[in-house]
Parts: structure tokens; C-alpha cells; sequence
């Protein structure tokens, strides 16, 4: 998953969290997180607002798509316990922890102190619809 680069504040979203909340959570391993997300594309929130839409491809590929925005062809890789992405247009890793809750994903991003976290809110089994500058020509 791709941030923006400038995160939303999300201090009210940290405040409304117990503390110890995301220190209890175990992240998952590259086998657990290949074996769950590898054929879906799944729907990411922030604080109940809609980041992001990541379709996940055989051999750790990806494609993001921030809404209403094109899409970034990507792959990914475990290291130090993370899930780390590497997009077309970013030469730096974006690393997130990501976890089980409820039966859906939830991400921390790694790189940022307020704490970016994502919930998985909707996933399916369709190819993301991706927007590009071609579209229609």
C-alpha cells in the first residue's frame, strides 16, 4: 500500500484506540499474508474513510490505486516482520505490520509516528478497475 505524501492526521483515530490495543496483535508472516490476500482485491479505510483499493497477483504482485486515482504496479516482500511494497513511481519500501481482526486485515504503517492504521473494509475476487491517462483514446 502506497501513502500519500502528506498521511492524514489521524490523532483522533489514535486518542479513540486503548493503548496496549495494537501492541497485542501478531503480525503475520509473509506464508500467512500470501496465503490470505494472494487472487483478492481488497478495500482499505482510515478512520472509517475509504485509502485505497490493492489487487494482490500470484508471485507477490500488486496493483494500488488510491480512489479515483491510477493505478501502481508494485510487488512485495517480507523484512523484519513487515510486509514491505515497492510501487513503479516510489523507489522507497512502504512497510506495514498487518494482522487479523475480526476476520478482516488491519495494516500499521511502519514509517510514520502517528500510526497510519488501515482496516480492510471490502474484498472481492474482481480485477481493480484501474484509471489511467489513456482511458477512452
Amino acid at each position: 500500500m502506497l501513502l500519500p505524501s502528506r498521511p492524514a492526521p489521524v490523532l483522533a483515530l489514535a486518542l479513540l484506540l486503548p493503548p496496549l490495543a495494537a501492541a497485542a496483535q501478531t503480525p503475520m508472516t509473509a506464508t500467512e499474508f500470501e496465503a490470505y490476500a494472494t487472487g483478492k482485491t481488497l478495500t482499505y479505510a482510515q478512520g472509517g474513510t475509504i485509502f485505497g483499493t490493492e489487487q494482490y497477483l500470484p508471485n507477490r504482485r500488486v496493483r494500488w490505486a488510491f480512489t479515483a486515482q491510477e493505478c501502481q504496479e508494485g510487488h512485495w516482500y517480507e523484512a523484519d516482520s513487515q510486509i514491505c511494497f515497492v510501487y513503479e513511481s516510489e523507489s522507497d519500501p512502504q512497510c506495514w505490520a498487518f494482522w487479523q481482526e475480526g476476520g478482516r486485515l488491519k495494516a500499521r504503517f511502519a514509517g510514520d509516528p502517528d500510526g497510519t492504521e488501515l482496516t480492510e473494509v471490502e474484498q472481492s475476487k474482481t480485477p481493480l478497475a484501474c484509471a489511467g491517462p489513456d482511458v477512452g483514446v
